[in-house]
């Protein structure tokens, strides 16, 4: 029969609440693109439903036209709006507290000193699990982790459904992928022009290591221009046209490209985001907070537990906005 002290379990769910802004603003912060979509108003929480649906605009309206004076104007209906369809994806980190510790914790400051390291640790544990998920293509752990840049943005857009949506059979939700063996100027000029829209272009490009040194290679001492508010987030970042190119994952990156549940961006790999078409998506009920705060105890062990618990995933309305650049021998 488990140990019961009716205070514990309380106290870590309310100290779990009481943090779990603190928690998602920690999140964030540990990756550039979830850092750039918070700085941009792109972090929108969902309140319910099977799934997350992403609106987007898919065909420009047939009735625009020039006209004079008293011609007719054309009045028909226009479909030009649809929406992706993204599952609800589920990430959780136990807090675990023994009977043992219970007795030698008794006192409320010593619990309290003691359930602040156990969920600094649950923080950066769900931080880390989070940023690997925005890399991912989403089938880790069967299918159940985040479908993040690698699902996205994969080397062939066409080979799987993304969002509900076939980019076989529909050229508009492409993303635009350049694969070499070496990086040149001249291909990343191409990969910049292939994505820009008017004013739509790439504002991030998130890179591994092995392309961030290449581009640093490319650069002349005059030509390294850092970005302030970038690094003010806590990211050196330099400048491509008017993006900033930004290191993600550093030596944290162990993957090759295309490699499920990758670490960081895979190796050799820059993805070029404009990040107006992509959103962090995470349901209002379930964003870093402690899942129903009623008492857990287990059944066959003298301990008690309360989940830190997030659902949600990364979604993106323009997929032909994106690309993928690798430079990987």
């Amino acid at each position: 029969m488990a140990f019961a002290n009716s205070s514990i379990t309380d106290i870590i769910a309310t100290t779990i609440q009481s943090r779990s802004r603190k928690i998602a603003d920690n999140v964030t912060s540990n990756n550039a693109l979830l850092a750039r979509l918070k700085s941009r108003g792109k972090i929108k929480t969902f309140s319910g439903g099977n799934t997350i649906m992403q609106e987007l605009s898919f065909a420009e309206n047939s009735n625009a036209g020039w006209y004079s004076g008293y011609d007719l104007l054309p009045v028909g209906t226009a479909d030009v709006i649809s929406a992706a369809e993204f599952n609800i994806k589920q990430a959780a980190v136990p807090v675990v507290i023994s009977g043992l510790e219970q007795l030698q914790n008794s006192g409320r400051e010593q619990m309290i000193d003691l359930l602040e390291g156990r969920l600094s640790v649950a923080e950066s544990t769900m931080a880390n699990l989070l940023s690997d998920g925005i890399y991912s293509d989403g089938t880790g752990s069967g299918g159940k982790e985040v479908d993040g840049l690698n699902a996205a943005i994969p080397l062939d857009p066409t080979a799987a459904s993304y969002g509900g949506i076939d980019g076989n059979v529909f050229t508009f939700w492409q993303n635009y992928v350049k694969d070499a063996t070496s990086l040149t100027q001249a291909d990343m000029n191409l990969v910049w022009s292939k994505i820009v829209r008017g004013s739509d272009r790439p504002d991030l490009i998130a890179c591994d290591s092995v392309f961030w040194n290449a581009y640093l290679a490319l650069l002349q001492t005059n030509q390294r221009f850092s970005n302030t508010s970038t690094g003010d987030a806590g990211f050196q970042s330099v400048k491509f046209m008017d993006a900033d190119v930004v290191l993600d994952g550093g030596i944290y990156t162990t993957s090759t490209a295309g490699t499920t549940g990758a670490a960081g961006v895979p190796t050799g790999v820059a993805f070029y985001l404009n990040t107006d078409y992509i959103f962090w998506r995470p349901h209002r009920d379930r964003n870093m907070v402690a899942l129903s705060p009623n008492r857990r105890y287990a059944t066959n062990q003298d301990a008690e537990v309360q989940i830190l618990g997030w659902a949600g995933n990364l979604t993106c309305s323009g997929r032909q906005f994106q690309a993928r650049h690798d430079v990987n021998a």
